[in-house]
């Protein structure tokens, strides 16, 4: 019986360990921080925030029309700027590099980088009164916030999620995620609040983002507001290089009813 009871201690003892040390290394499973590969230096901006100074990789327009990029947890921002320019042609672009990313300093979270898009966003909108906003991956949760209290033009998600935490529930079975992840990124509860006008482009063969989570964000928005595209074959890290993506991004292709989820 002793033996029994030390078992069970013991192992609620290792059970604790393990969830201080999921909580403590959380964020370093969610953000990748890369530096900036591509662009020449008259090519990014700096933006100052509350406590830190942001890259934004930029093409700058005059016209009325921008797209803001936000991009996915290890992704070079920089690298996107050529196909992004060939598929928004006269379109001024801004690429953020969030904390820690590119050349911005600061450490990213979940409360930084909304605050970040919409300090940029704000520049944005200030000169150019249309402004389309991309969020892929990650950033499709920043995105979709962003477009719940600003007045964007048009929102686009690319391999998104309804919930970080409803995708460590998934991964991580055991513990209490809900409970102990501080960045949740809730897209579905922000979802319910976007009009503008919202794509949403999904990888047949995810394999980092279920299709279910996809799916149910789908649902998430108010009838009329968002469309599905599926773009078959395509893994998560491979959808840019699908020639449905770019006609994807830029309102080009028809919209398709969500595949019900196996």
């Amino acid at each position: 019986m002793r033996m029994t009871i030390g078992v069970i201690l013991a192992a609620l003892a290792l059970y604790a360990v393990a969830c201080v040390g999921l909580f403590l290394a959380q964020r370093s499973l969610i953000y990748f921080p890369q530096p900036r590969r591509f662009g020449a230096p008259e090519s990014v901006i700096k933006l100052p925030v509350d406590g830190a100074v942001l890259d934004v990789s930029v093409r700058p327009e005059t016209g009325p029309r921008a797209v803001l990029y936000l991009g996915g947890n290890a992704e070079d921002v920089s690298a996107s700027l050529p196909s992004l320019g060939t598929t928004f042609p006269g379109q001024a672009l801004y690429l953020l590099h969030y904390r820690g990313y590119g050349g911005s300093s600061g450490t990213p979270s979940e409360a930084a980088l909304f605050a970040d898009a919409l300090a940029l966003f704000d520049m944005v909108r200030a000169r150019h009164p249309q402004v389309t906003v991309i969020g892929r991956s990650l950033g499709s949760g920043v995105a979709v916030h962003v477009a719940s209290v600003r007045p964007v033009a048009r929102l686009v998600l690319v391999t998104p999620y309804d919930s970080i935490a409803g995708i460590a529930g998934m991964q991580f079975p055991w513990f209490p995620v809900t409970l102990l992840l501080r960045d949740k990124f809730e897209s579905g509860t922000y979802a319910a609040r976007v009009n503008a006008p919202t794509t949403i482009i999904a990888a047949g063969n995810d394999e980092l983002i279920p299709r279910a989570s996809s799916e149910l964000l789908m649902t998430r928005f108010k009838p009329g507001v968002a469309r599905y595209i599926n773009v078959p074959e395509a893994g998560h890290n491979t959808i840019s290089d699908s020639p449905l993506y770019g006609p994807g991004l830029a309102g080009e292709m028809a919209p398709q009813p969500a595949l019900k989820a196996n």
